[in-house]
């Protein structure tokens, strides 16, 4: 059985100007992932895009 979390580890989140975080894409890794954030936070102001790791707890 495969976990979503275990192919697509690395998150694209969106900071904004509330502090709210959102997940807004999943990558298998993390070149990909920063990539997109690279393209979505290419305006000078607004939301911001970072990338995080998703942990895997054990069983």
């Amino acid at each position: 059985m495969n976990d979503g979390a275990a192919v697509l580890p690395w998150q694209v989140i969106r900071d904004d100007d509330n502090g709210n975080r959102y997940r807004v894409a999943w990558y298998a890794t993390r070149d990909e992932a920063q990539r997109m954030a690279e393209t979505l936070d290419g305006h000078d102001q607004g939301p911001v895009y970072c990338v995080e790791r998703l942990e895997r707890n054990p069983a």
